[in-house]
């Protein structure tokens, strides 16, 4: 019964990512905020909400090895997603259209992974306020990094029109009667809706890490990720269908540094000293997953337009090996 229940929360959790998805591009398309900003901040943020109720929950129920698993396996299974959709349109090419500015993104995402990194290696066990000195940095470094991105200039209005006819041309007549207040009170509360339905996702995964006995640290960093992260993918193949492709990267990109923010939300509530001193090794092998995938998109955005289909999609082939073999040694371990 436990699986029908996990299910049919992961359900929930889909549609409410699809209301979440389009309200965020009206909002997008709308106001004065660009596509790459609501997708890093706003959508990226809301898509995120099932890991931050499901690693509290689990910190809370004392299994905080699902609250660290669940909170890196969705930052690889971001990328993967990714990875999967340029695949899947290969012949549109997302990279070459995406804005270079989401280097900076996945920059301070690879940033904040290293640090996690050398936290599960190191293993310091001290804490200012209960919360521990590796997870106070990342959240400082989160802060430092979310300013400067917001600082930088926006999307040029040119852009924004074409952005916004394309929108048009692919049938956005099912958006276009959505003013810009009737989207937020919808944003806001398919956010609430994620927001519950990722706490019944924490509870029945760590029912079902005992059910089946294959252990927190796995069912946190494959199963309950990859189920939290789906509003991510519903987000970024609603985005590509409206053609708002820097919608798409913000929605993955935000989703894994907002992600890592959860490490220090965590932390707030774990009473026994640092978290990430505390929980299993395992996680260090999806920490060098997602250092690897982030060096993978990074280059894949910096690089020139690539005119070879081959070379083209190499580097999202690589991102499907690496995901797969991660999750085969997670599993093993």
């Amino acid at each position: 019964m436990v699986f029908i229940y996990f299910i049919l929360a992961a359900a929930i959790t889909v549609y409410a990512a699809m209301k979440l998805s389009t309200y965020a591009d009206v909002i997008s398309e709308k106001s004065t905020m660009s596509g790459l900003l609501v997708g890093t901040v706003l959508l990226a943020g809301a898509t995120s909400l099932p890991e931050v109720t499901t690693s509290v929950s689990a910190v809370l129920i004392d299994n905080p090895d699902i609250a660290i698993g669940n909170m890196l396996g969705s930052n690889l299974f971001n990328i993967f997603i990714l990875a999967m959709f340029d695949l899947f349109y290969r012949q549109k090419r997302m990279f070459n259209e995406a804005s270079r500015d989401h280097l900076y993104t996945a920059g301070l995402g690879l940033m904040l992974t290293l640090v996690t990194m050398i936290a599960l290696i190191v293993r310091i066990d001290f804490t200012i306020l209960g919360i521990g000195i590796d997870a106070l940095l990342i959240a400082v470094l989160y802060g430092v990094g979310i300013y400067y991105i917001g600082k930088r200039p926006q999307q040029p209005a040119v852009e924004r029109e074409a952005a916004h006819e394309a929108v048009q041309e692919v049938g956005a007549s099912a958006t276009s009667s959505i003013t810009v207040k009737r989207a937020v009170v919808g944003f806001i509360i398919a956010a609430l809706v994620i927001m519950a339905a990722g706490t019944a996702l924490s509870v029945l995964g760590d029912q079902i890490a005992v059910v089946t006995g294959l252990g927190s640290s796995f069912v946190g960093s494959f199963l309950i990720a990859a189920t939290t992260s789906l509003p991510e993918a519903v987000s970024v193949f609603v985005a590509l269908k409206l053609r708002n492709v820097n919608l798409a990267f913000g929605s993955i990109l935000g989703s894994n540094i907002f992600n890592m923010l959860i490490i220090a939300m965590s932390d707030m509530f774990y009473r026994d000293g640092s978290i990430l001193a505390d929980v299993s090794a395992s996680h260090l092998v999806t920490a060098i997953g997602i250092t690897i995938l982030s060096v993978l998109v990074m280059y894949t955005l910096l690089r020139k337009d690539v005119t070879s289909k081959v070379r083209y999609i190499l580097p999202s082939v690589l991102v499907v090996l690496v995901y797969f073999a991660s999750s085969y040694f997670i599993f093993i371990g």
